[in-house]
């Protein structure tokens, strides 16, 4: 049974949806199918503007509902191997633009958290916002050191709204999936769960700050990247305080030109970090879009937001790296069998069927030269192929993706004759030499060595054990092949008594029928 508000929350979202002419789906649904026939009654049914396409109609629904239907929306527009191409690059342009709360509702949670006033913790502090999001706002700030930061602040009641929009969210889900065939196919209650994890992860600073440190270390007196400092004698779970960076928006390309900036190295260098953060590393920025990513003139990138981040296992790592070379040496049956052994697909599936399906979806992009393929666009295909043979996609390998076409996208963006192939390969070939070649396995054994070398003293022990264990499993087993003989003795001897019985038995029926028998008196 649905409760009264939620009711109401939804009579209101399907009203939004109509407004911008999507009654195609509302009216389908199981709520307004009684009363359908009333939409010709609203105004908006008749000043909708048909010819706007459904993905721009859905992208502008998501902006009138409020921000975390943006983000939600941001989230779906990262599932390409669900939704039809058309909406999810529409989704792609959710801008998650909201204004800002009061500088005294800052001022109060900053205090709050940090447990003293503005003026102790700062020297200064803008009460003027610098940027303003979904979930949080940013102030610049200087502290009494005399150090430019940045200061993040949570939303007020940013969790309530949240829990209480998701909880909306599963609900629509769940009515769509009951009364909507499309649902099912594009798993709504799954896409819901893979959000409510993301948004609820950005809800706390702490963590973010935590995922900056680390990926700072990582790129420690890198030429690449840049990742700010961050100044934790400050941070809380509801505030976070980051050195502020000086940098060209990646987005301003006229900017970048004015300032010479070098676009070749600048496109190689955010595929080499890709694949760095990925494969080196293991732990990845998974937000990396043109918002997040400044440029230090000529040729270093500058990095912020770390509030979604991911990381592969070492299994996926490697399938993941055996796939991408396989790919390009148009190895389709490796790539089937890669899938099929990483788990990513059933066992139970027909390698020679699926290679096939592979083939028929690489072979077109490969007839292009290799600098106008898309590497984020072939992982794609990929996942939506693996689908039909019931692949269920990954988070860590959807974030995977996602990033990948952010920095493909972004890299094109910069030089248009980015040829992505030709910088990943020594990547991945030194990374397989690396992590398996014969160096590799004597440092890995060079590496447990001292374990060994601990152990060797019980090498006689455990030999003798093992050599003990085994003659009592044989004594074991022989006694139990005795058994069973005696076991089979026994019952072919049972077998021979039942049988004897049965024609003794037979024989004194037949011996009675044949005295009461008349040929026998007679």
């Amino acid at each position: 049974m649905i409760r009264p508000k939620i009711l109401m929350r939804l009579i209101h979202i399907n009203w939004v949806m109509m407004s911008h002419g999507l009654d195609e789906i509302v009216l389908k649904t199981h709520l307004f199918r009684p009363i359908r026939f009333l939409a010709v009654f609203s105004p908006t049914y008749w000043l909708r503007k048909p010819t706007e396409s459904r993905g721009v109609r859905i992208r502008r629904t998501l902006e009138d509902l409020g921000p975390i239907y943006v983000k939600f929306g941001q989230t779906l527009s990262t599932r390409k191997d669900l939704l039809p191409e058309d909406i999810a690059e529409e989704l792609v342009k959710l801008q998650d633009r909201v204004p800002p709360f009061p500088a005294e509702t800052a001022r109060a949670i900053i205090e709050e958290q940090l447990g003293q006033s503005i003026e102790a913790a700062f020297d200064e502090f803008d009460p003027q916002p610098l940027a303003s999001a979904s979930v949080a706002q940013v102030h610049t700030a200087t502290l009494k050191t005399g150090e430019k930061v940045i200061v993040k602040v949570l939303r007020p009641d940013i969790e309530g709204k949240i829990y209480s929009d998701v909880g909306l969210l599963y609900e629509l889900a769940r009515l769509a999936e009951r009364f909507w065939s499309d649902a099912r196919r594009l798993r709504a209650s799954e896409v819901v769960a893979e959000f409510e994890k993301t948004i609820l992860d950005e809800l706390d600073l702490q963590r973010e700050a935590a995922n900056a440190s680390a990926i700072r270390n990582n790129f420690k007196n890198s030429d690449s990247l840049y990742i700010p400092e961050i100044h934790w004698p400050l941070c809380r779970r509801k505030v976070l305080v980051m050195e502020r960076i000086y940098g060209v928006p990646i987005g301003d390309i006229q900017a970048l030109r004015d300032g010479k900036a070098d676009f070749k190295k600048l496109a190689e260098r955010g595929v080499e970090i890709f694949f760095t953060q990925v494969f080196r590393d293991n732990f990845f920025h998974a937000d990396m879009h043109p918002g997040n990513i400044f440029v230090d003139l000529p040729d270093k990138y500058l990095a912020v937001d770390f509030g979604i981040v991911g990381s592969l296992s070492d299994s996926d790592q490697r399938y993941l790296a055996e796939n991408f070379l396989a790919f390009f040496n148009h190895d389709y049956r490796k790539v089937a069998r890669m899938h099929i052994e990483s788990g990513w697909v059933p066992a139970t599936t027909r390698i020679e069927e699926f290679e096939a399906a592979i083939r028929s979806v690489c072979e077109p992009i490969f007839e292009k030269p290799l600098k106008d393929i898309s590497f984020g666009l072939l992982l794609l295909r990929l996942f939506q192929t693996a689908r039909r043979f019931d692949m269920v996609v990954q988070p860590q390998l959807v974030l995977l993706q996602k990033t990948l076409l952010n920095i493909e996208g972004l890299g094109r963006q910069l030089y248009p004759d980015l040829d992505l192939w030709q910088t990943a390969k020594p990547f991945l070939e030194n990374w397989f030499k690396q992590r398996l070649g014969p160096a590799a396995k004597v440092k890995e054994l060079m590496g447990k060595l001292p374990e060994i070398t601990e152990q060797l003293p019980e090498i006689p022990n455990l030999i003798f054990q093992a050599l003990q264990s085994n003659a009592q499993m044989q004594q074991h087993m022989q006694l139990q092949h005795q058994e069973m003989a005696l076991l089979r003795k026994q019952l072919r001897r049972n077998n021979r008594r039942t049988l004897w019985a049965m024609l003794t038995s037979a024989a004194m029926i037949a011996a009675a029928m044949l005295m009461q028998s008349p040929l026998f008196h007679g």
